[in-house]
């Protein structure tokens, strides 16, 4: 890349923070549409990518779900960003997923800025905030430290300005650069099957430019950018550094967080694609666990950052007798084929989030025994799937031993039936109990007490150190000598 080709590029930027500090409703003052209502639950659950304009320039802002199910998607966010900001509530401070979103920032090593948002709020106070964000070790200006603040309102756009300023500001010392004359390559933030229009991904460019008809490779997946469109939908011809552009038209999903590069010609394209294969071969082999029990899913959901987001959350389910297997994982909605598929195991369940079953494959559903849940809240569907793992674990039982007696008398014997007398050691013997029989301290079978006798007279119990009769059912002959050990098997907790 020759140093003369360069020119300065605008920043990309992430917002950060958590569930409920503010960040969408600063993007949505930012851009002046409406992001927020849409989402089930409230959440942001997709990363986005939009431009907005400035005095000095552009500014791409990309959109990251501060909700701890979307760690993976808040991670692809810092990794492709030039700048950060940190949102925390001036009502509530510093939160366990405030820390998450900052160690993603600290790993990727890009410079970020505090927006303290919601000082408008009565129960707002901005310097408990600043003390709560130098309690975690994040010190800002005026606390100790050298990270930007910015005191803002996204509801109502107090400090907006300000905080744009502070980003160009941030962004400009950095010196970011980039090169219009070779062709794009930069990083996957979004794909999903649309169902007009085929497969589609929304692509972050960090370098070069991307025109029609180039060909795009991504590890080993390629695509022809014969439609492209910019934030807003619009269609395109071109597009360039710090833009995010949807293009249409790949032949299978792009695994969102992946590199792409684009091509001029197929051939370097098909080449590049066929490198990466070569490299990179997967062993696919699963092997289930002995003795453990392993519950199959297959998992169908809107987009690959819902994916994502539900794998992330499985994966925190921890249980040494159950297991979740994750058989097929696909973007759009659920097919005759996942059912199909299904048919082999009346094991699997297939878990759908924000994807439903069309006429034709419901139907087919309704006449087998597949077991199909569909949620629109990824924390309903994990809940779904813990109650499914509790359900799923073995049931121990213990044996908790009542009382034990030695045999000092054999009386008589009739097939499995056995007249015996002997005296308890300790604790209780009862009627009706389940016994061991012991010889020399080891097992060598059981047996029913079926009558129990105290000096000759019927008794339910008999304790320590009392004699007794006794009429056992047990296919093991009981011998002079030998213990028995009433019992009750309870379940372990």
């Amino acid at each position: 890349m020759k140093s003369e080709n360069l020119i300065s590029r605008s920043p990309v930027v992430v917002i950060m923070g958590h569930i409920d500090h503010g960040k969408s409703t600063l993007l949505d003052y930012i851009r002046k549409t409406n992001v927020v209502g849409g989402e089930a639950g409230g959440i942001t659950q997709h990363l986005g990518a939009y431009e907005v304009n400035h005095e000095k320039g552009k500014i791409t802002f990309l959109d990251t779900p501060g909700h701890e199910a979307f760690c993976g998607i808040r991670e692809r966010g810092a990794k492709v960003a030039d700048v950060a900001v940190l949102v925390v509530s001036a009502e509530d401070g510093v939160k366990p997923q405030t820390l998450e979103a900052l160690k993603c920032i600290l790993s990727e090593k890009i410079p970020y800025i505090v927006a303290i948002n919601k000082i408008d709020k009565p129960g707002a106070n901005i310097e408990i905030t600043k003390q709560s964000l130098a309690e975690n070790e994040i010190y800002v200006e005026g606390y100790g430290g050298d990270i930007s603040v910015v005191n803002i309102s996204a509801l109502n756009g107090i400090g907006v300005s300000d905080l744009l300023n502070m980003i160009v500001l941030v962004s400009e010392l950095q010196d970011l650069k980039g090169n219009p004359s070779i062709p794009a390559e930069g990083t996957i933030i979004e794909s999903y099957r649309d169902n007009k229009k085929g497969i589609s991904a929304t692509l972050l460019i960090k370098d070069g430019v991307l025109e029609s008809n180039m060909y795009i490779v991504s590890h080993n997946v390629i695509s022809k950018a014969r439609m492209l469109e910019n934030y807003q939908g619009k269609l395109i011809k071109s597009a360039s550094f710090s833009s995010p552009v949807k293009v249409t038209g790949f032949s299978e999903i792009p695994i969102v967080g992946a590199n792409f590069k684009a091509y001029r010609n197929k051939k370097d394209a098909e080449k590049m694609a066929e490198s990466y294969k070569s490299n990179n071969k997967i062993d696919s082999a699963v092997k289930d666990d002995a003795g453990v029990v392993i519950i199959p899913i297959i998992i169908k959901a809107d987009v690959v950052g819902s994916l994502d987001g539900i794998k992330h959350e499985l994966k925190k389910i921890k249980n040494d007798k159950v297991k979740i297997k994750i058989v097929s994982e696909s973007i759009g909605d659920i097919n005759e084929n996942d059912v199909k598929s299904a048919q082999g195991d009346a094991n699997i369940v297939i878990l759908g989030f924000n994807s439903k079953a069309d006429a034709k494959t419901a139907s087919l559903i309704e006449r087998s025994d597949i077991k199909v849940k569909s949620f629109d809240i990824i924390y309903n569907l994990v809940e779904a799937v813990k109650e499914m793992v509790t359900s799923k674990v073995p049931r121990e039982y213990i044996d908790e031993i009542s009382g034990t007696a030695k045999v000092l008398a054999i009386f008589s014997k009739n097939k499995d039936k056995q007249i015996l007398g002997g005296k308890v050691q300790e604790g209780v013997l009862k009627m009706s109990s389940e016994i061991k029989i012991l010889r020399r301290d080891a097992e060598i079978g059981r047996g029913k007490i079926k009558e129990l006798q105290q000096q000759k007279k019927r008794t339910d119990e008999v304790g320590t150190g009392f004699e007794f009769g006794c009429m056992i059912e047990s296919k093991v002959e009981i011998a002079l000598g030998d213990k028995i050990q009433g019992f009750i098997t309870i379940e372990k907790k």
